[in-house]
């Protein structure tokens, strides 16, 4: 017979990221990263980001 541990949540306080949560992430990586896509050479040296950074951070898929 097997016996399983119940462990408690590190800290039962604390809210628990769910699906509302993971999409609304999901949905912010792709918003961010559409918007980072339009930015001009200009504003993204404003921002201290190079276009490598740039390609690299678009290129990623929005679950990441």
């Amino acid at each position: 017979m097997q016996s399983f541990v119940a462990t408690a949540h590190p800290n039962p306080d604390a809210p628990r990221p769910g699906l509302r949560h993971l999409l609304r992430q999901w949905l912010q990586n792709a918003r961010t990263r559409r918007q980072l896509a339009e930015l001009t050479s200009l504003q993204l040296a404003d921002l201290g980001i190079s276009p490598s950074e740039r390609v690299r951070e678009i290129s990623k898929p929005f679950w990441r």
